[in-house]
């Protein structure tokens, strides 16, 4: 009866929160069959009736610890990067709301992008008896000794939007399509500037984000295999020649490095007065960063600015004219996919998945569930975020 009625609660919630593109229902729950025990229990002599109660008993209580794992009971241990982004805030509110609400113990950490302490709180997780652990890494490359604790103790691993690198602990990667992301920023800006119908040239500069974060190279990517053949024709210029990934990267996604890289730049090519025509951010925190520094040291039309993760400030500035766009990831919905993964793994079940082909992490393809992102301008911002109950009027005020 406890399997039947959150195997209900789960379908119903899991559907009010696919709000932008998690769609997918979970594998059904593992069922243990103790009929065929407890009718040779009760078919036995009667001389062997002791040691037929004791089998009878062990089988009750292997089958009380299944009904308690298949309605939640389990523990599960969800490390954060930090609390400095306001996104990593939401989405671990989000997972430990709805953990909770499927009735696993919850044990929440943020490690201050501090590796060594993330470290440390997952091994705490690993020996304090958590069975699935979900993680956001802060560097990718920096999980394999602790993960390795992790698979020996038999906990799954979920990498929650971030891809943990070189480690055959990781189960599953849940996230949103990187890749994508990259693709919509870049096509803003081609559709923005009409590249296929104007002659240019445009001025563009380029921000992405931590070189540890392996998101950061595909958002990188997906926007630069939209944006370069037109710098490669000439239509866009990058005017303080930092097209590559490692001259454009952000250490830790700061505002402030971004600010102060975006200060140099201006300096350095804008200052004249030249136009700067666009700025192509992965995030909004170095989009913060840029428009920050425009404001301080910029005079000419304002460029378009990408951004993603709609933070407040950001949202602000997009509806100030200041931001131009920013990817809207619905981490309700992130959160949502991966309590249902937890889930499916509690009851021995495949978590769902829809992508088994494109994130290897060294070594091998990790299966894993997709969100779809979209953006949000200042055209749709009331839809996709007040409207769906994501920020109140008032906070964007």
């Amino acid at each position: 009866m406890k399997r039947k009625l959150l195997g209900t609660f789960l379908s119903v919630a899991m559907a009010a929160s696919m709000l932008v593109g998690c769609g997918g229902g979970s594998s059904a729950p593992a069922t243990t069959d103790t009929g065929a025990a407890e009718e040779t229990a009760t078919e036995a002599p009667a001389a062997e009736e002791t040691t037929e109660e004791a089998a009878t008993e062990e089988t009750a209580t292997e089958e009380t610890a299944t009904e308690d794992t298949a309605a939640g009971g389990g523990k599960v241990g969800v490390a954060m990067p930090t609390k400095d982004l306001q996104r990593w805030n939401q989405d671990g509110a989000n997972m430990e709301q709805m953990l909770k609400d499927a009735g696993y113990e919850v044990d929440l950490q943020y490690a201050s992008n501090d590796i060594a302490t993330q470290v440390s709180q997952i091994e705490n997780m690993i020996s304090s008896g958590a069975q699935v652990l979900v993680i956001a890494s802060i560097d990718g490359d920096s999980l394999g000794t602790v993960l390795e604790q992790a698979k020996e103790a038999g906990v799954s691993v979920i990498a929650y939007d971030r891809l943990i690198m070189n480690s055959d602990a990781v189960s599953y990667y849940a996230t949103f399509d990187n890749y994508m992301v990259g693709t919509k920023q870049g096509e803003y800006i081609r559709d923005q500037l009409d590249l296929d119908n104007t002659d240019g040239p445009y001025n563009l500069e380029i921000f992405t984000g931590d070189p540890g974060d392996n998101n950061a190279r595909f958002f990188y990517g997906g926007a630069m295999d939209v944006l370069k053949p037109y710098i490669d024709e000439g239509k866009l210029v990058v005017k303080s020649g930092q097209v590559e990934f490692d001259d454009v990267a952000t250490a830790n996604w700061a505002t402030e490095t971004a600010q102060s890289r975006m200060d140099a730049i201006i300096s350095a090519n804008y200052a004249d007065g030249t136009k700067l025509d666009a700025v192509l951010c992965s995030n909004d925190s170095t989009a913060l960063g840029a428009t920050n520094s425009l404001e301080a040291n910029y005079t000419g039309d304002w460029p378009i600015i990408t951004g993603q993760d709609c933070d407040v400030a950001n949202v602000k500035n997009m509806i100030a004219g200041k931001q131009s766009m920013s990817i809207f990831k619905d981490t309700r919905d992130l959160a949502a996919k991966t309590v249902e993964m937890v889930d499916a793994i509690m009851k021995g079940s495949d978590a769902p998945v829809n992508d088994t082909e494109t994130y290897d992490n060294g070594t091998g393809v990790i299966p894993s569930y997709l969100c779809e992102p979209v953006f949000a301008d200042v055209n749709n911002y009331k839809e996709l975020l007040i409207d769906s109950g994501y920020y109140t009027e008032d906070q964007l005020q």
